[in-house]
């Protein structure tokens, strides 16, 4: 079992912007030998289109895996995102973890990614199925309900096709999960309710006669950092209840180091061994950060992984 614990960017607190400020987390995450960033779709915020982002921190490293948590698919062109996604696993091969999503996070972006009118699942399942062709096959014809190519390629293809996974809670979704993709990255989700997830993806890749490898399981953690004010606690935690409602956020959002220890290791009882970890409240300084995920997290990492 591999537990692979990486780091979700946001923007910095007062910070110069987010390019400058995803510059210094690149080259940061690059010396300290962190696993992996994770860029989000966010296309109205001020940060970095994720796609770009990806392709900016593999170049400027040689070990950090970079992917996308998770970039959005209904209201791209699956063509242009397999053409993407081909180029950059030729820049950094074995580095590029692409996650897609359904919908926008907020209701206010889904404008921005267009789909008919109660289409957007529908739109999904045949926008994945052209991006994961097109990635393993030397000429693709397709005829389908939204899309239509004939004899069509991207190059240079992987060597091997890319993992693909997607995001998720829903139930249909984590049954897409089972019947399309190759692992989960979930998140606002409680260890009972993840371990409840992969048993359902597990049951729908039975059905479709496939397999999810297992440690192809995980999820987002948003930590509150020692020193957050109340204040700052209440808040993150409030944002999180207007996504779950029906939760009480501090069961997923961890209020300092030991708390995010200790949820890590109960998701891992859960099944999952990936990890995406962000500060819940904003933050001044990424160093800062970092320096208290290596003391806290880092040698958890080490030490689940056996």
């Amino acid at each position: 079992m591999k537990v692979r614990i990486g780091i979700g960017s946001i923007p910095l607190a007062g910070g110069p912007g987010p390019g400058p400020e995803l510059t210094a987390l690149v080259d940061e995450l690059e010396a300290r030998g962190v696993d992996s960033l994770w860029l989000a779709d966010q296309a109205s915020a001020p940060s970095i289109d994720p796609v770009v982002g990806m392709g900016f921190a593999a170049s400027r490293t040689r070990t950090l895996k970079v992917g996308a948590g998770v970039l959005v698919l209904p209201g791209r062109n699956p063509a242009l995102v397999a053409a993407q996604l081909a180029s950059l696993a030729a820049l950094a091969p074995r580095r590029i973890l692409p996650a897609f999503g359904v919908r926008p996070a907020t209701a206010a972006e889904r404008q921005l990614f267009p789909a008919p009118d109660g289409d957007r699942a529908a739109l999904f399942d045949e926008s994945l199925l052209v991006v994961r062709r097109l990635l393993a096959e030397p000429r693709v014809t397709h005829h389908g309900r939204f899309f239509h190519l004939d004899d069509v390629s991207v190059a240079p293809l992987p060597p091997r096709p890319l993992d693909i996974w997607l995001g998720g809670r829903a139930p249909a979704g984590l049954r897409r999960i089972g019947r399309l993709a190759d692992g989960w990255l979930g998140s606002l989700v409680t260890p009972d309710e993840a371990a409840a997830a992969r048993k359902l993806i597990e049951r729908a890749a039975a059905d479709a006669d496939r397999e999810i490898e297992d440690d192809h399981y995980g999820t987002n953690i948003a930590v509150v950092p020692p020193g957050a004010s109340e204040a700052e606690s209440a808040s993150a935690r409030g944002q999180i209840a207007r996504r779950r409602p029906d939760l009480d956020a501090a069961l997923i959002v961890p209020h300092g180091w030991e708390a995010a220890r200790a949820l890590v290791r109960r998701f891992v009882d859960a099944g999952l061994t990936k990890f995406v970890v962000r500060p819940a409240v904003p933050i001044t300084a990424w160093a800062g950060f970092l320096d208290q995920f290596d003391a806290e997290l880092r040698g958890l990492e080490a030490e689940l992984s056996g």
